[in-house]
């Protein structure tokens, strides 16, 4: 049984909020028993006709999706800072999973969107939907491991949520860019762990040498048809060395399919 019962997605009526609150409606499909709510965030208050208009507008483009859910997404609104008032509404409505929509930004490392630090911030699953991706279920699920151990197991459940779901295969990646044998031996200690908690969906470990680990990973979803990208962003380890979080925004901002950041 899924753990996931309320999606949150952050709506402000762009064209990437709107492709990923189609995501969301796909994702939960007509017969799932998974509430979307969708959250409009603004700067200063908002007076009640003009969240009643913002309503109305809302509800138009969510009847013009073709699918459908049991339950039609709920909207609401809020005030404050974009990140820490989509955190917080997280927490008060218990919402299981994030889905953000990012236009994302090929052209440079260094750029900071709203998805980017959302995935950074957030202490629960979230799925950045990049604009443009092929709105599908996810049947081939590639989820990229270092060369540390996964320090919470409970993080998997998650993706295996979304396996069971869709029926997904799941394939492990690991990019190495001197020797195999180190992650090899990790993978050694964590092979039996993958086999418990991903079940019959894990179906291969696969190792790619390459110097540039993100390169590495976008050749790999290119090369298997991957429809979801799964990542343990390593700035929420808790055993190992935290990192900046670095390849979890690059990927966020490069990634042409879904990204799941598991937490």
């Amino acid at each position: 049984m899924s753990n996931i019962d309320k999606i949150l997605v952050p709506f402000d009526f762009s064209e990437a909020s709107i492709n990923a609150l189609e995501y969301a409606v796909n994702f939960v499909g007509p017969n799932r028993l998974i509430d979307i709510l969708a959250l409009y965030v603004s700067a200063m208050p908002t007076v009640e006709s003009e969240k009643n208009t913002l309503k109305a507008d809302f509800t138009k483009i969510a009847k013009s999706f073709k699918k459908k859910t049991k339950t039609p997404p709920a909207f609401i609104t809020a005030e404050g800072e974009v990140i820490e008032t989509i955190l917080t509404a997280q927490e008060q409505h218990k919402t299981h999973l994030i889905l953000m929509g990012t236009m994302g930004d090929k052209s440079t490392d260094e750029a900071i969107t709203n998805t980017s630090r959302l995935v950074l911030e957030a202490n629960c699953p979230v799925v950045s939907i990049p604009f443009g991706c092929s709105i599908k279920e996810p049947k081939d699920i590639a989820l990229v491991m270092g060369n540390e151990k996964i320090d919470d197991k409970e993080v998997l459940k998650t993706l295996l949520d979304v396996a069971r779901t869709f029926n997904s295969r799941v394939h492990v990646l690991t990019i190495y860019k001197e020797s195999v044998y180190e992650e090899e031996s990790v993978v050694e200690s964590t092979e039996s762990l993958l086999e418990y908690y991903l079940e019959h969906f894990y179906v291969e470990h696969a190792f790619s040498k390459n110097q540039d680990v993100e390169e590495g990973i976008l050749d790999y979803i290119n090369k298997k048809n991957i429809d979801l990208l799964a990542i343990l962003p390593r700035n929420h380890t808790r055993l190992s060395s935290p990192s900046e979080g670095r390849l979890t925004k690059l990927l966020t901002l490069h990634s042409e399919i879904p990204v799941l950041t598991l937490d």
